[in-house]
């Protein structure tokens, strides 16, 4: 059987459903530790989340599950890389793998795939952050899926 995916409206949604949701979110932003404090904490039994958290989100949230893949040409000096992964991680973006060339001519080209799921901010934030950083010749979004 196909998958179908409806949007409903939150207040037209059984209980249980927003409170799995409620949970999700808690546990996405840091504010329980456990499913079982998060669940707890909103009034929902955890077999409910268990039996829902694979099957609701949040419309942003399928919005934004993706892997961006990102090239870049780097200057060859100490740090760059480092610093570019930091703004990365700064905008909660998981980096998943890193490829880099050996440097030529003083460039390194570096691509790496970042999983964005969990990013609060838009993706192009994090872009013009790489862009304007010292030392970054270059940086394009290759592939996103």
């Amino acid at each position: 059987m196909e998958e179908r995916y409806f949007v409903v409206r939150e207040d037209m949604l059984p209980e249980a459903i927003v409170k799995t949701i409620q949970v999700k979110e808690m546990l996405r932003r840091g504010e329980a530790a456990t499913v079982h404090e998060a669940a707890e904490r909103v009034g929902l039994s955890r077999s409910a989340f268990y039996k829902y958290k694979d099957g609701v989100y949040t419309q942003n949230q399928l919005q934004r599950e993706a892997i961006v893949t990102i090239s870049m040409d780097l200057d060859h000096r100490s740090g760059v890389l480092s610093k570019v992964l930091g703004l990365v991680a700064g905008s909660e973006g998981n980096v998943l793998t890193i490829h880099q060339t050996i440097p030529l001519q003083g460039l390194a080209s570096v691509i790496i795939s970042v999983e964005t799921s969990m990013m609060t901010k838009p993706i192009s934030e994090m872009m013009d952050a790489i862009r304007k950083h010292d030392g970054v010749r270059k940086a394009s979004i290759i592939g996103q899926g």
